[in-house]
């Protein structure tokens, strides 16, 4: 840096992209989403790369001059395009279908913008304040009691974490002080369908791997009331303390739903802390034709929905309810001096519900989606995925080589090839030839899930843009798929 006359360096112009220019180059991006979501079927749904294959074609270090715009964009379509598997695809059915929908896109650009922090209630007032009315009109939407109290997380795997530590201290109040050093052994509860980050909670939360007991399901992949109140039993004689039970409503290889009725007098009885995880699930539960699946839920002490998977909202969004928001409270609130402000005690102070301290503005995205579909519009979208469900699951039942193997509640059909006397294990090798042949296409990706031992296909609808051609194609693939595979399978 050169001297000016005077011997002190002249000021430089630092600071942000130039206004001017970030319209241009703003502009240019609204413009490619737009288009984006107007064809994204234009783009093969699974990315066609190999692993490292992205990595290599991208320099191994950063610049040390900034680069234009124009020239990060155009790498951006060149190089990390390619390899994006399009989750926004009307045809992406493997896992859970989701949607960044418009409304949506747009409130997360506004909160990318203001950049907020809504950590305590002074650091964001409106960030603090919309997510509490959002989670209010989203409760009233699901059927909750107003007991129920919420706070938007990222994912479900943190918001059924920190409602298991809520569990803790109901059960262990001093560990949070001392640790569970010379306590007895923890142990939460579930079913063998429910969601891995279960178990990954009950080790985060110091319970170790054997803090999960997984119950029994029955023919239908429900969790079975009769096993879960003989293993707490077991339990108990042998010294060891129940702490909370987890239900699900669509649990993520079949979407099965638990019992929740029987399932809630268990705890009750024990009086354990009941977790119900309807992540997938929960926004059904708007639909009039749908509620009664959920009866029972409201008896929990905590539940999840997550809007990035059926409520159309940009991933990440994860709505926690609690029935005593002060149990949940307990569990994290921590203030250091920085952090005190006047308004303690008077306004809500979102860090004091999770671990994290940082926080986005979620709840922005989730109340444009409300607000622009509103419930009507999310009753009838839902219904209609519902709908489209049940018709390939239709399909699926006429075709004589073809066998559904779990009921359709929601929106997921889980279906494999077997033809009437062929082996387990055939069929396991050509269900996965299947779906790789399919997903090779580009115009379809579908997931499986493996139950009672045995490798099962997966369709999950819950895009806006998946219309019954999207469905009708998929069949067909998968039955070219299969045609090619099952007159030498057997003789192999």
């Amino acid at each position: 840096m050169g001297l000016d006359e005077e011997g002190t360096a002249p000021v430089q112009p630092l600071g942000d992209m130039p206004n001017q220019e970030f319209r241009v180059n703003g502009e240019w991006v609204l413009d490619w989403i737009a288009r984006y979501l107007e064809d994204p079927d234009r783009y093969p749904v699974l990315a066609p790369v190999s692993p490292g294959e992205i990595r290599a074609r991208l320099p191994a270090e950063a610049p040390e001059k900034g680069e234009p715009m124009e020239t990060i964009l155009r790498d951006y379509e060149d190089l990390i395009l390619p390899g994006i598997t399009h989750w926004n695809h009307p045809a992406f059915f493997a896992y859970f279908s989701i949607t960044g929908s418009g409304p949506g896109i747009l409130g997360e650009m506004l909160a990318s913008a203001l950049n907020v922090n809504a950590m305590v209630w002074r650091s964001s007032p409106a960030g603090t304040e919309l997510e509490e009315v959002t989670a209010a009109w989203l409760r009233d939407l699901l059927g909750l009691p107003h007991s129920f109290e919420g706070v938007i997380n990222d994912t479900a795997s943190s918001s059924s974490l920190y409602a298991m530590a809520a569990a803790r201290e109901a059960k262990l109040p001093q560990a949070s002080a001392t640790g569970l050093s010379g306590f007895p052994r923890g142990r939460f509860y579930a079913s063998d369908q429910a969601h891995s980050s279960i178990d990954k909670a009950a080790i985060t939360l110091g319970f170790g791997r054997e803090g999960l007991k997984r119950v029994a399901s029955d023919e239908t992949f429900r969790l079975r009331p009769d096993a879960l109140r003989a293993a707490i039993e077991e339990d108990l004689e042998a010294g060891i303390q129940p702490l909370g039970i987890v239900a699900t409503l669509g649990t993520t290889s079949t979407t099965s739903v638990d019992p929740i009725q029987e399932v809630a007098s268990v705890a009750e009885e024990f009086r354990l802390w009941l977790h119900v995880d309807a992540a997938y699930g929960g926004p059904a539960a708007m639909v009039p034709e749908l509620r009664p699946l959920f009866s029972g839920w409201e008896r929990a002490d905590s539940i999840v929905v997550n809007p990035h998977k059926w409520l159309f909202t940009p991933i990440d969004c994860s709505v926690l309810y609690v029935r005593d928001p002060e149990q949940l409270k307990r569990a994290f609130s921590l203030t250091p001096d920085y952090l005190k402000t006047s308004e303690e005690g008077v306004a809500r102070n979102l860090m004091d519900y999770g671990q994290a301290l940082g926080r986005r503005f979620r709840a922005l995205k989730l109340w444009f989606v409300l607000r622009y579909f509103g419930a009507e519009g999310i009753r009838k979208r839902i219904l209609q995925h519902v709908e489209m469900a049940r018709e390939l699951a239709a399909w699926v039942d006429r075709e004589p080589d073809w066998e559904r193997v779990a009921p359709v509640p929601f929106s997921t059909v889980v279906f494999r090839f077997a033809p009437e006397g062929s082996a387990g294990e055939d069929q396991d090798r050509w269900n996965a030839a299947i779906m790789d042949r399919v997903n090779a296409t580009g115009e379809v990706f579908l997931s499986h899930t493996v139950l009672r031992g045995r490798l099962c296909l997966r369709i999950a609808l819950g895009n806006l843009k998946t219309r019954r051609a999207h469905l009708e194609k998929s069949w067909q693939l998968l039955r070219e798929a299969a045609g090619g595979l099952a007159p030498s399978a057997p003789g192999d």
